[in-house]
């Protein structure tokens, strides 16, 4: 992989393309607080969400696992948590700070709410200025951990910029680094593929197990999701089956085997390319592949797709060239040259990594130019 990386890194080894300072509210009661410290302290985010009261089981512990992870997430400088209870608040907030990144934590009971953004806003305030002093330094490839998924898929996906990104995989599996995906529901009909590159039988059996438990409870609910997988956009692009989208998704998945089954929101523990168990809602997966601490997203897309994240940068890659046009305030890398027959494949690759390199030391990807910071939860259960 050629091509000097530079990055942020962090108290305990990790490296971020970010410099972000965070304010996550553990509970959606806590919304108004953060984003009110948020519109004060410019120079810091707050991840509002509309879950965290009355949580239980597995549900409640993919919750810490997502906010811990987000906050970890090594494009975060530092975290403000603000949450209504305190013993919650300190969970989440103990989390992050065992990265040994600047953390503060703050409840509102027992001493309000207008007190509690007092007091948040003064710790945001310091935490920006820390934020501001740190420098990039020379990273290295071995560091980096990668997620990808595509949306608004059509035929160009699995003819164009899949395949695209399916050799950068490659690349980058081949440098040291660490690639996340998942999508667990639209492997079906390609399950099989995925299930003959993991690197071990046990983790063959693992996969097939988190899948068919997946799919199983889909199945369970006898719906129809004819409109909803594959979607009305995937419909109008050509791909009538979640089959034909299948083949198309995996396409970007490279050729390498698979070290990793990771539950959602799981850090991985292999370098090289991981499988996580996530949603196929793009807000939905990127905010779990961030949380499990990948720091750039790969999102190839045929019909257009406009998701972005508060933290992790999304990279759009589109082979489709109406959509180049028609959307290209949020196209990153334009590949239809492939379809065309003007380009090759691997130049195609080589168009994505050079975008690569240059939105890790520092250019902005369309969605964070347009402001699209899109964090959305994994809820399993309903409340109690």
């Amino acid at each position: 992989m050629n091509g000097e990386i530079f990055g942020y890194r962090r108290p305990n080894g990790s490296v971020g393309i970010r410099n972000h300072v965070v304010i996550i509210p553990v509970d959606d009661l806590s919304n108004a607080a953060c984003e009110a410290v948020a519109s004060k302290i410019p120079g810091t985010l707050a991840l509002s969400h509309p879950y965290g009261r009355l949580q239980y089981g597995e549900d409640l512990e993919l919750h810490f696992r997502t906010l811990i992870g987000t906050g970890r997430n090594a494009n975060v400088a530092a975290a403000v948590v603000i949450g209504i209870e305190p013993n919650w608040t300190k969970r989440v907030a103990n989390g992050i700070a065992e990265t040994g990144k600047p953390v503060a934590w703050f409840s509102i009971e027992g001493q309000g709410e207008l007190e509690t953004v007092r007091q948040a806003c003064w710790k945001a305030r310091d935490f920006v200025q820390y934020a501001s002093e740190l420098r990039r330094e020379p990273i290295e490839w071995s560091e980096l951990i990668v997620s990808i998924k595509c949306g608004e898929s059509d035929t160009t996906t699995g003819l164009a910029s899949c395949p695209t990104v399916g050799v950068v995989v490659d690349r980058l599996v081949d440098a040291g680094a660490t690639v996340l995906f998942g999508e667990t529901s639209e492997l079906t009909g390609g399950e099989h593929l995925i299930a003959d590159r993991m690197a071990t039988p046990e983790l063959r059996e693992k996969f097939m197990k988190t899948y068919h438990d997946y799919v199983g409870f889909i199945e369970s609910q006898d719906a129809d999701l004819l409109g909803s997988q594959p979607t009305q956009g995937n419909i109008a692009g050509g791909l009538s089956t979640i089959e034909e989208k299948a083949m198309g998704n995996i396409e970007k998945t490279g050729t390498k085997p698979v070290v990793g089954v990771l539950k959602p929101a799981e850090p991985p523990t292999a370098k090289g390319l991981n499988f996580m168990d996530t949603s196929s809602a793009a807000a939905e997966c990127i905010t779990l592949m961030a949380a499990g601490g990948a720091v750039l997203h790969f999102f190839p897309t045929g019909q257009g797709n406009i998701v972005g994240h508060p933290i992790e940068p999304v990279i759009k890659i589109t082979g489709n060239p109406k959509t180049a046009n028609s959307m290209a305030e949020h196209i990153d890398v334009d590949v239809s040259g492939l379809l065309s027959y003007d380009i090759t494949l691997q130049q195609a690759a080589d168009l994505l990594q050079d975008m690569m390199i240059r939105t890790i030391n520092g250019r902005l990807t369309a969605a964070e130019a347009l402001g699209h910071r899109e964090f959305v939860l994994t809820r399993l259960y309903p409340s109690a």
